[in-house]
């Protein structure tokens, strides 16, 4: 059952960030060139690849943000670290993963974290 759960979050990552990558590909000719060069390799290969952080800080930290979770999530889910919370160990729930697939805390540590940043 969770290795069907991990599949599944699997894909909904790399929609996400071919998603993402589409998005950006659209807005500027160079950062289109790196996204048809990625296009050529293997799934594992784009979860692993490092996108240029200067090319992509033009583009908004929000995205370079999302694009660095997901990468995150799909190096976690390939250790068979996925699910983990990476502050306290625990399982994340399958609820809160469904929501956001890129999640690395649970609704505990996450909720302390935000009081810390307040």
């Amino acid at each position: 059952m969770e290795q069907d759960f991990n599949s599944k979050m699997k894909e909904a990552l790399i929609a996400m960030k071919r998603e993402i990558l589409g998005t950006l590909a659209t807005n500027n000719d160079d950062f289109r060139k790196i996204v048809d060069d990625m296009e050529s390799k293997d799934v594992v290969d784009i979860a692993s690849d490092a996108i240029d952080s200067k090319m992509l800080e033009t583009f908004g930290s929000k995205d370079m943000n999302r694009l660095k979770l997901i990468d995150s999530a799909l190096m976690r889910i390939e250790q068979g670290k996925y699910g983990l919370c990476l502050k306290c160990g625990k399982k994340i729930p399958q609820e809160r993963l469904e929501a956001i697939p890129y999640a690395f805390l649970c609704i505990n540590c996450k909720s302390d974290d935000e009081r810390k940043n307040r």
